[in-house]
């Protein structure tokens, strides 16, 4: 039973409320949670405050930020390695033959599509144009919109925050574009 709690997806009804509890801690303390600040603590750790007044500041007031970053990424190694179970996954038919469409093979054999994140993309020029513009324009984005979706979405709505709300929006106005628009004349 513990093995399959581990290794299982959390219901929403477990997730949604330690998200919740984790919000009103970092609220009651003053914390503001985001993942895209933390490139600008490591800047100003590495000295980055001598060449730009932008990391010209006390980072070591975030260490608990960068700690959680590293938290994610180890977390995300050891569930990607040892506690996913099956990665086959079931998708409707309708999505399956959009995907087919779009040139994606063996659809629903895996969470990451190869076509998207094999090493085969490191070598073809639609990949390295989707990894470089893509990382140029969240890394533009999550700094002009004064966060990332992680910060927007949980941290900024928590505290009802309304320029929180319209990045949210304008997130999923973006990723929807995507989908509908942008990856159909990329793969099509």
């Amino acid at each position: 039973m513990i093995k399959d709690f581990i290794t299982s997806p959390w219901p929403w009804y477990v997730a949604g409320p330690v998200i919740a509890f984790t919000m009103f801690g970092l609220i009651y303390f003053g914390k503001n949670f985001g993942v895209s600040g933390n490139l600008r603590t490591i800047c100003a750790a590495g000295g980055g405050g001598r060449l730009c007044s932008f990391f010209d500041f006390n980072w070591k007031g975030q260490v608990w930020n960068l700690v959680f970053v590293l938290g994610t990424i180890l977390g995300g190694f050891i569930a990607a390695q040892y506690l996913t179970p099956e990665q086959s996954i079931e998708l409707s038919s309708s999505t399956v033959n959009e995907l087919e469409k779009l040139g994606f093979t063996e659809v629903g054999n895996s969470y990451l599509p190869a076509k998207l994140f094999g090493e085969s993309v490191l070598s073809s020029g639609i990949g390295i144009l989707i990894l470089v513009g893509g990382g140029f324009l969240v890394g533009f984005g999550a700094r002009y919109a004064g966060g990332c979706t992680s910060g927007h979405a949980i941290s900024g709505l928590s505290n009802l925050q309304i320029p929180s709300l319209i990045a949210v929006i304008g997130f999923f106005i973006g990723g929807l574009s995507m989908v509908y628009f942008i990856m159909p004349v990329l793969f099509g």
